[in-house]
């Protein structure tokens, strides 16, 4: 699964996901692509999941690019742990999610193949997601 090799600092703060995607949210390497249309946290699990629905589906036909990185540690703090004594220990890693980002990207494939994957891969995310196309955009 996806995590940082090394951080600056071991935990962070949980953070605002305010406004839209500013920077990702058009296409750059692949024909066809996963648009988020909602906001979140997308954790490692969850963008491996997506990917192997993709890559499973296209019969590892065609390349899938992962446009996003799971670099934000989640702390949770023990099952019967009282309040108090710290911050808990990091769990996983997320991906902080605005609307507009682009997720995934797939090329080599026809546009119905990818758009079946895309909807296969949609079902492993918490949030609304969109296909897009070179052509849309």
């Amino acid at each position: 699964m996806l995590q940082p090799k090394k951080s600056k600092f071991r935990k962070q703060f949980r953070g605002k996901m305010r406004g839209v995607a500013t920077r990702g949210f058009t296409l750059a390497f692949g024909e066809f692509g996963l648009k988020a249309m909602g906001r979140g946290w997308l954790t490692a699990r969850q963008i491996e999941a997506a990917r192997k629905a993709i890559s499973r589906y296209a019969q590892r036909g065609g390349k899938v690019w992962i446009r996003i990185f799971p670099d934000k540690p989640i702390t949770k703090k023990a099952l019967g742990v009282r309040m108090g004594s710290g911050k808990g220990d990091i769990t996983d890693y997320v991906a902080v999610i605005t609307p507009g980002r682009i997720i995934f990207e797939i090329a080599g494939v026809t546009a119905e193949i990818a758009k079946t994957a895309i909807a296969r891969a949609s079902a492993k995310l918490p949030f609304d997601v969109k296909f897009v196309s070179r052509e849309q955009l």
